[in-house]
């Protein structure tokens, strides 16, 4: 069982303004969201949503679909979505191989603890985690890569558009392959090294690898993985859509939103005059009104990068057949989540929570119920012998988020024996010029600008001296200094957070399951705060 420590978010500068000013309630941001994160408002949020039509039977069809080999605790919670009293926690990312970075399994992590934690707190109601899969993105490059160590294992592949319709090849085969020899010695990645063979097998699609993965490391747990690249599912969206080509209603609110948000804050994402993209076989593109047609008297609309175009009654037309052509951007994704799912909280990461603030008004727009947005769980992982090596070198817990020049410069200043400061001969010196500036007046006024200028060049001169003096002191203690760089690039590998570099795989072949577990069980509902974990 890990020990946990509990840490301010505000003390690892990892989290923006805005993120540090709606976790502290900020009355700042009382009207971008419905209501702040709380147990107490959980009811009134239930009740919001239960206003909200939402079409069970289309989306318990489409998951039953998507699960037909799935565990029986995730076939039990779909078919429990189709109850009155039913409501999803969702958190949602996209389909980056071998599950990417650390904070993809946190979100989800977080998800399964709240919707447990909330079962408890309101019995007459069931709460179903969901892992929302943004498997249209089309950023290879932000997806197939994972970080062992300090290499990185990048999946290279011709492919184009979503990069969950790709198909796994013999290059993402090897880099398993790979794996398999780096964590040979590593007690459990036969069996982990498995789970990703069986996973991510030839030909298989990267969403469908996806899906698999992660029922296989959260299926006990009743998560339930949506992939949202269903035509079934985006009928529903078409009166969005439409209205999107026709009036590009979204742009217009969040720019209002944004004015409003820049007195304050920088906003996060961008919107465009149609926040939609054109997807159909390895197409994912942007769709932009470009000119208008006078000999036809229609708009005309282009996929950008392509040779596709349609007329205004051509694009609505495809629209109302085929709505899974159509694939929403960052703006209208959030809508599309809100609009298929029963949902009353949304986990996200600083930067989604940021993005999420931009949009309460497409979302009172389209009288679709805006959820409660609760900031993912944060974790740092370290063992018992790295955290003793931290405080042998006298450093404490907080420390450990400072960057390595303070931590190296504090050390040095504490630990010398030395001083390494021109404190007291700037001062001394201060005094003499203060009196040679009341002598200069008294001859002529117009020579104190130039001795103040004199007194500005020596205290310049000494501060690049205190500088050069704490240089060569920090080289007195070189081995000191080169342990310090050392235990805290094991914990901040690349200089990073852990969560934003590292991959499970790793913990799990060394801990095996009990690694997700853990990572659950001290994963905190609406408590928000950076968790320090202590690994067996």
């Amino acid at each position: 069982m890990m020990n946990r420590l509990q840490i301010p978010y505000s003390t690892t500068n990892s989290h923006s303004k805005i993120v540090l000013d709606y976790i502290a309630n900020s009355i700042k941001l009382d009207a971008f969201i419905t209501t702040q994160a709380s147990y107490h408002n959980i009811e009134d949020i239930i009740t919001a949503k239960a206003k909200q039509p939402i079409n069970k039977v289309a989306l318990v069809n489409a998951l039953s679909e998507q699960h037909l080999t799935s565990p029986q605790a995730v076939l039990a919670n779909i078919a429990m979505l189709e109850q009155p009293n039913t409501f999803t926690i969702c958190t949602a990312h996209q389909p980056n191989i071998f599950t990417g970075h650390l904070y993809f399994v946190y979100k989800i992590a977080h998800a399964i603890a709240l919707a447990a934690k909330l079962t408890k707190l309101y019995p007459t109601y069931n709460f179903v985690p969901i892992y929302y899969m943004g498997s249209e993105d089309a950023d290879i490059a932000e997806l197939n890569h994972i970080n062992i160590a300090s290499e990185t294992l990048t999946w290279h592949t011709t492919q184009q558009g979503a990069v969950g319709r790709m198909v796994v090849d013999e290059a993402l085969v090897a880099l398993i392959d790979n794996l398999e020899k780096q964590l040979a010695h590593a007690p459990h990645t036969a069996e982990i090294i498995k789970q990703l063979r069986n996973c991510y097998a030839l030909g298989s699609t990267i969403q469908h690898a996806t899906l698999q993965l992660v029922n296989y490391l959260f299926g006990s747990y009743g998560l339930v993985t949506l992939i949202a690249d269903n035509a079934l599912l985006k009928q529903q969206m078409i009166p969005v859509f439409t209205n999107e080509i026709l009036h590009q209603t979204s742009h217009q609110h969040v720019l209002k939103t944004n004015s409003a948000l820049a007195q304050h804050y920088i906003p996060q994402a961008t919107s465009r005059p149609i926040n939609l993209f054109y997807l159909k076989g390895n197409i994912r593109n942007r769709i932009e009104l470009t000119y208008k047609d006078i000999s036809q008297g229609e708009n005309i609309y282009e996929v950008h990068n392509t040779d596709i175009k349609f007329t205004q009654q051509e694009i609505l037309k495809e629209i109302a057949q085929y709505p899974e052509h159509f694939s929403p951007n960052v703006i209208l994704r959030a809508l599309y989540q809100e609009t298929i799912l029963p949902n009353i909280a949304f986990v996200g990461g600083g930067g989604e929570l940021a993005y999420w603030l931009q949009l309460k008004g497409v979302f009172d727009y389209y009288k679709i119920c805006y959820p409660m947005l609760v900031l993912r769980n944060s974790f740092l992982l370290a063992t018992n012998a790295q955290l003793q090596s931290w405080q042998k070198l006298g450093l404490s817990t907080e420390q450990l988020f400072n960057p390595l020049v303070q931590l190296q410069n504090d050390y040095t200043l504490t630990n010398s024996t030395n001083t390494l400061n021109t404190f007291a001969q700037a001062a001394a010196i201060t005094t003499i010029y203060t009196e040679l500036t009341k002598q200069v007046a008294a001859i002529d006024v117009t020579l104190q600008k130039h001795t103040k200028a004199l007194l500005q060049k020596q205290l310049n001169k000494l501060k690049a001296l205190d500088k050069k003096l704490l240089r060569a002191e920090k080289r007195n203690l070189t081995e000191a200094l080169q342990k310090i760089a050392k235990s805290r690039n094991l914990l901040f590998p690349q200089h990073n957070l852990q969560e934003r570099y590292d991959n499970i795989v790793p913990y799990y072949a060394t801990y095996g399951k009990q690694i997700i577990n853990d990572i659950i069980t001290n994963s905190e509902g609406l408590t928000q705060q950076f968790s320090l974990l202590t690994l067996p």
